[in-house]
């Protein structure tokens, strides 16, 4: 089974209460969201391996470390993850980066995929995909079995905000996938809305409803 990381630091959680508060504005929802997720983006790559060099410094020779031949590519779920690419970016600007479009389809509710651009050396990538809230699980589930079907192994999800309903989809449908999470809510309303959540998250980033 997979891990559940809940990234607790104060810095993040600072952020999270404006993020959750229903009176920040777009503008400042965006900043929120890109601050945070640079800071989790240092747990969430806290394990990539290291590997021995040397470097020149203006006193002389230095033993030191480099990432050990590990690619990162950050993938976003269209559209509210669009708000936490550049965060990661800012610490990781080589990453490649790709995009999955889900929408749940009314009838069936099951998540339909309508876009799809990744990288193409997937299977050489550790992969990030991001999507602010992870609600039922459905479109995170659909979104990391899109990155498996074009090559990817190494995968990991990272959210603002989970409910306990979404957590156990992906891990019952990718026990091989961590979930990095600043906190974890009560539950899912009727809706499919997490509660209390921080309601939608694409409306609040792009000021649509």
């Amino acid at each position: 089974m997979s891990k559940v990381c809940i990234i607790d630091h104060p810095l993040i959680q600072h952020k999270l209460t404006f993020i959750r508060d229903r009176n920040t504005n777009s503008k400042d929802f965006r900043e929120l969201v890109d601050e945070v997720a640079t800071l989790m983006a240092y747990e969430v790559t806290r394990d990539l391996k290291l590997e021995d060099t040397e470097v020149i410094t203006p006193i002389g020779p230095c033993k030191t470390k480099i990432i050990s031949g590990q690619d990162v590519g950050v993938v976003a779920i269209l559209r509210a993850g669009l708000g936490m690419i550049d965060g990661i970016l800012k610490l990781i600007p080589n990453a490649k980066v790709g995009y999955i479009g889900i929408y749940r389809d009314p009838e069936t509710l099951q998540p339909v995929e309508y876009y799809c651009k990744l990288p193409v050396d997937l299977a050489h990538r550790e992969i990030v995909l991001v999507d602010p809230m992870l609600a039922t699980g459905g479109s995170a589930a659909a979104g990391i079995q899109a990155i498996k079907e074009r090559g990817g192994k190494k995968i990991r999800l990272m959210c603002l905000i989970a409910a306990p309903e979404g957590i156990r989809t992906v891990q019952e449908r990718h026990p091989d996938v961590d979930i990095y999470v600043a906190a974890v809510d009560e539950c899912l309303n009727s809706h499919g809305y997490i509660v209390p959540g921080l309601g939608d998250a694409g409306d609040r980033l792009f000021g649509t409803k």
